[in-house]
């Protein structure tokens, strides 16, 4: 049994923390990658371009960069802008620059599987005289998630391990915690170990979990041999 030295709480607290920023930073990444999927296909120019240097610099720029750049220039916009001393919410920080990193992997994730949706299925939605809305609900989404889903699973098993990151910023999760843990106790083996096993269980819940909606995402499908 491994001994917590009383950190045991606290861990839980972080590992808690951890999830729930990932979770945030998903479900927003996922609306951001469609928005950005979407301008990147659209027939306006202008909306292609901004798509297209959004996805460029954000990928172009260290995941560690974004969070530092974000969370002290928005100390700085918020201080300028009521005059005094505004401090930006770790969370707040960790999950709108986790959210914009994964919302420009994600973009180009949910480009390609637009794009791999067979355009005679789309002709043959308007020959019936859908219209593009009912088209893109009824034809193109239900198809899109099944090509776009392999990726997105590999887009949140990063997603996970990237929230390590937001603890540079006083954000109190998990890496924080059996970091603290590790100072206080000075058995950094012990607790940074638990902090990977803690990991590893995320990530291992998540495979399982990717296997089931992709099984469930590709019934009916016949996969050539």
């Amino acid at each position: 049994m491994i001994d917590l030295q009383g950190f045991g709480d606290q861990i839980a607290v972080g590992a808690m923390t951890t999830f729930r920023i990932a979770m945030a930073s998903l479900v927003l990444g996922i609306g951001v990658g469609l928005l950005g999927a979407t301008a990147k296909l659209s027939q306006f120019q202008v909306l292609r371009r901004l798509a297209n240097a959004y996805t460029t610099i954000i990928r172009g720029v260290p995941e560690l960069l974004i969070i530092l750049i974000l969370y002290f220039g928005g100390t700085v916009a918020l201080t300028a802008l009521f005059g005094r001393y505004v401090e930006v919410d770790a969370f707040a920080a960790g999950v709108f620059s986790l959210t914009i990193v994964f919302g420009a992997y994600a973009a180009e994730v949910f480009r390609a599987a637009i794009q791999a949706v067979p355009t005679g299925q789309i002709e043959a939605a308007q020959a019936l005289g859908l219209s593009k809305a009912l088209t893109w609900r009824l034809v193109v989404v239900p198809q899109m998630w099944r090509y776009a889903l392999p990726g997105l699973g590999n887009l949140w098993l990063t997603l996970l391990k990237d929230t390590a990151l937001v603890s540079v910023v006083g954000l109190e999760d998990v890496m924080r915690k059996t970091g603290v843990a590790a100072g206080s106790t000075h058995t950094p083996l012990t607790f940074y170990s638990i902090a990977a096993s803690i990991y590893l269980s995320f990530t291992s819940i998540s495979l399982v979990c990717l296997t089931l909606l992709e099984r469930r995402a590709n019934r009916g499908v016949r996969i050539a041999e």
